[in-house]
Formats: structure tokens, sequence, C-alpha cells
């Protein structure tokens, strides 16, 4: 079968139909491992990002030309941490409790990623933070027990369920209903100006206050298409190092403590001269911080706040942490992806697809909203989530399963930086009008300062 897109993308986020020859797909429908159909919903994704900067490039007068995705390289772009080398050596990170855990009854999985996690999952099963202890404990009582107790001290945690189990579920029927991104009126202006550029994103500020993996791909790919993007970080905070290499591309880097008075003072005035904020906090802890989005736009009328949810905005489990792994457990999917491949747990898909999906559907619902902002006036108000990622995906239907490898060393290249020579996947999607690129390599953490 040929590869394709998905045109409900595109009438989602723009309310327009997409012509069946406005993007040009190249290679392989099946590249992955698997039978879910990762490989679409990386070619679309990527196509919606690259269609949204082009539609940009038209409203400034240029024509963009026939974008292009090949099925390799969105692979490979969905892949992108894995390939990533400083100076030809991985970025070392461990997380050795992080995994999926038997319990008495089946699955679940601990995300222990972050020190904080490590210690919820002490505190809430009464362990020492070793692997050993956690899996006698764990073995010991009920999935949802072990859940309950983890989420419940402030952790992250996922039972291994069937799409059944997820459906009835109240939280798996409001996640259901996710679309793949939501934008909203959030309030009037003017319509915003933008500053001549041969850029879709020429002139654009972008404030990026996420972590891990879906809202930095977004900032990502916007910086690729000329914004400004500076992601706001803390010394205090800790990060994943391969995660925060491989998404800084093209970005400055500034420390802004949140904790501190002086610190929200200086978010504010950055937000008074952006364009964009884009926000991967859990669900309202932004918010009691000060920053909700109405505040936001109160701040800096004619604004697109974008915010990344790991399960949604709606249902019990709106303001529950969640990663990419932990969604794939509880939505069915790791469920699915085990059984199919034989396996007595939990399968996991090929690549961290619901992360980057998110994050190039969270970047192609921004440009699609900055646009709005120039052409019509108004504050925009763009909602993505992990869980809605999940079900756009599963929506896709099954293919024959893969094959067991992938290598994407054709779409690898050597940059010079700050932290060394760096070998990164390059900028997926092809715009003619004006091809994205990262004008630099990853800065050193925090090694900017935090002004306009």
């Amino acid at each position: 079968m040929k590869a394709s897109v998905d045109t409900r993308v595109w009438t989602t986020l723009t309310g327009d139909t997409l012509a069946e020859d406005a993007v040009e797909i190249t290679g392989p429908e099946s590249v992955l491992p698997g039978t879910f159909r990762v490989e679409e919903a990386a070619t679309t994704s990527i196509a919606a990002a690259t269609l949204a900067a082009g539609e940009l490039l038209r409203l400034r007068g240029i024509e963009p030309g026939k974008v292009s995705v090949d099925t390799r390289h969105a692979a490979a772009a969905f892949h992108s941490e894995q390939y990533l080398r400083v100076d030809g050596e991985p970025v070392p990170f461990s997380a050795p409790l992080s995994g999926d855990y038997r319990a008495n009854d089946g699955w679940v999985r601990l995300h222990c990623n972050y020190p904080r996690h490590v210690s919820a999952v002490c505190w809430g099963l009464g362990v020492p933070a070793t692997r050993a202890a956690f899996e006698k404990v764990v073995a010991a009582k009920s999935k949802y027990e072990v859940e309950s107790a983890v989420v419940g001290a402030g952790g992250a945690a996922a039972v291994l369920r069937t799409r059944d189990e997820w459906l009835a579920h109240k939280q798996g029927q409001a996640s259901s209903a996710l679309p793949v991104a939501d934008i909203r009126p959030l309030g009037t202006s003017e319509p915003v100006r933008l500053f001549e550029s041969g850029r879709p994103l020429g002139g654009v500020r972008i404030l990026d206050l996420t972590h891990v993996i879906a809202g930095p791909v977004a900032g990502r790919v916007l910086a690729a298409h000329g914004a400004t993007v500076m992601h706001i970080g803390s010394a205090q905070l800790p990060t994943v190092p391969p995660l925060a290499v491989d998404t800084g591309m093209g970005k400055l880097s500034a420390y802004v403590d949140l904790e501190t008075e002086a610190g929200r003072s200086r978010l504010r005035k950055l937000i008074a001269r952006a364009d964009v904020v884009l926000q991967g906090f859990r669900p309202g802890s932004l918010t009691a911080k000060g920053f909700s989005p109405e505040a936001i736009a109160e701040l800096r009328p004619g604004i697109v706040v974008a915010d990344l949810s790991a399960y949604g905005w709606e249902g019990p489990w709106a303001r529950r942490r969640g990663f990419d792994s932990l969604v794939q457990m509880a939505s069915g999917i790791a469920e699915e992806g085990g059984r199919t491949a034989g396996l007595d747990g939990p399968g996991p898909l090929p690549v961290q697809a619901l992360d980057h999906a998110t994050g190039w559907l969270t970047a192609a619902a921004i440009m699609t909203a900055v646009r709005q902002a120039a052409t019509e006036g108004g504050s925009r108000h763009v909602r993505t989530s992990l869980a809605g990622t999940g079900e756009w995906l599963n929506s896709l239907g099954r293919k024959e399963a893969g094959p067991a490898g992938f290598d994407g060393g054709e779409w690898l290249e050597d940059v010079d930086g700050q932290l060394g020579r760096v070998t990164r996947v390059k900028m997926a999607g092809t715009l003619p009008g004006s091809n994205p690129q990262w004008t630099e390599a990853t800065h050193v953490p925090g090694s900017d300062r935090p002004v306009w």
C-alpha cells in the first residue's frame, strides 16, 4: 500500500479540506516494526506543520511550493533522541528504576526519570530506592493499588489496560473525544503585525516553557521555521540530558526561577513582548503562579498560548502527571503491542510516537493560530495532549507487522556548537519557498540572558 497522510488533521486545524495532491509523500509505507501506523502518524504530523508554515509564507506574499515528506526521514525524526551524538558519543542518561513491573494481577509502569518521581514511589510504596525493593513490593500488591499509591504520593504510574478497559474508564471516555488539537479564541485584539521576513516565522518570538519531548519538539520545529525561540528552564530543575540537547536545536536557553517573585516578574516582562507562550507544566501549576491563559492574554493581547498535557483537559485525570510511555500503558496501546508481538507483558511503540507527533501537531496548531491572529486579530488558546494523539493513532488502523529494524543514517548531519560537534537528525519536511533549518546547535543550558 502507498504511504499517505491523514487529511482529517488539516481539517481539524484549519477547517479547510486538504487537496489530495497538496503533499508529496515518498518512501515505503512500512519503515518501523509493529502494526500501529506510526509512519502515517509521523508523516501526517510533519506534513501538517510544514503546510502550516507554508500558509504563513503565502500570507507574506511568498509562494511556498509543494510540501513533501519522506516516510524514512519522518521515522528518523521521531527517533531523533536515539541518534544524538556529541563528539561522536551518546549523551549519558540513566533512569534504572523506570520500567514495567509485574504486580500480583498484571503490570504497572513506574516513571522514575526524575528524582522527585523516584521519591514519590519510595514514599507511596514505603520502600528504598532500589529495583529489587520496587519489584518485591509491587509483586505483593495489585496493579491498581500500586498505581493509586504512587500517583497519590505525587508520582507518575500507569496500569497496563486493554483498549476495552480504557474505554470503560471515565478518563478513557473523556480522552476518546479529544481532537488532535483545539484552537479557541482567548481574547480580542487588533490583528498582529508580522515583521517582514522570507521565513514563515521570521520575527516571531516564542517562549518555550516545556520539558521532556513533546513540548520541546514543538519549539524545535518552530525554531526551524524561523522563530526566535527562548527556552525557559531553571537551575533548580532536573533535566534528561539527551532530550535537552536533542530538542534544544535553534533555541536560546535562559534560566528563570518561577518560585521567586523576581523570576515571575521577569517572565511577565518576557511575555509582554512575546508572540507565543508554549507551556507543558502539569495542568494548573502555571496558573497557580499567576500565568493562566487569560492572564497571559491580558499581558499581551494577540498572543497565542499553547498548553500540552498528558491526558487532556477533560475527565478525572485532567490534572494527572503523565508521559508517553504511561499513556501507552493506560490507553491499550502497550497491551495490544505486547499481545500482537507474543510478549508476556507490555509492547510499546517502536518510537516515542505520542510525544513526537504531539510536538509536531502542536507546532502546526501554533502556526495556524499565529496566522489567525495576523489576519483576524485576537488571542488564541491552543490545546493538545498525548492522549488525544494516541486516540488519533488508534483511528489510523493497522498495517502488516513492519521490519525488525531501521537505519536512519541517511538523514543525519554534523554541526559544531557550544556543546561540541553534534550529530543530529536533519529537520524533516520540505518547503521549497523557505526550507526549514536550524541556524545553530543547542546552547549550553541557561547560557543566554532572559531578555529579548
